[in-house]
């Protein structure tokens, strides 16, 4: 079956809901808990960064209790997170690019709104993937082959993936290296 068949019957099931009385349907609920989440994610990423270039452990804490959180609010959204599936990681990472893009592209508005535009369509396309995938419209194949398409995404979710790792490998990092990136490296410039 097609993309395009998969939509039109995804459509109409969605139709027929509609048509029942007692079926009540709060996307603007669930959008707003997905920005929410997205929100938590950068805190999360924002935590690590603090905690490495500062050294100060509290802001691992921070990671911690917000992960918690942000873990507890997705299952609110990602409900189809089957044993051995990558569903719940895919749909984390298709929200912290979908964030990071369009923050990107807030940045470019000043000086660059063309290129601000191309980022902001690359994170509303990575945001309807999130949706496609959790309403089931996309299997998780057709996702990652949509990702493989656009070079903007697949680069955001990459970095969002090197920021998993290099959490898990902090400790190998040389002092050299850390205080090189320190200085580098300042992402919270507006």
């Amino acid at each position: 079956m097609k993309v395009s068949d998969k939509l039109r019957k995804k459509y109409n099931e969605i139709l027929e809901k509609l048509k029942d009385e007692n079926f009540r349907l709060d996307i603007s609920k669930d959008e707003d808990l997905s920005f929410a989440i997205m929100n938590l994610i950068s805190i999360e990423e924002h935590s690590f960064m603090s905690g490495v270039k500062t050294g100060n452990k509290k802001y691992f804490e921070i990671l911690n209790e917000v992960r918690e959180l942000r873990k507890e609010l997705m299952k609110e959204i990602v409900k189809e997170a089957e044993e051995g599936a990558e569903v719940w990681c895919i749909s984390k990472h298709l929200l912290a690019a979908t964030m990071r893009l369009s923050e990107v592209g807030t940045k470019l508005l000043k000086n660059n709104k063309e290129k601000a535009c191309e980022y902001f369509g690359s994170a509303y396309k990575t945001y309807t993937l999130f949706w496609a995938l959790n309403l089931g419209i996309y299997s998780l194949d057709e996702i990652k082959g949509e990702i493989e398409k656009d070079e903007k995404i697949k680069e955001e979710i990459e970095k969002s993936k090197e920021i998993k790792e290099e959490i898990k490998s902090e400790e190998k990092t040389s002092d050299k290296l850390k205080s090189f990136i320190k200085k580098i490296v300042k992402c919270c410039v507006e």
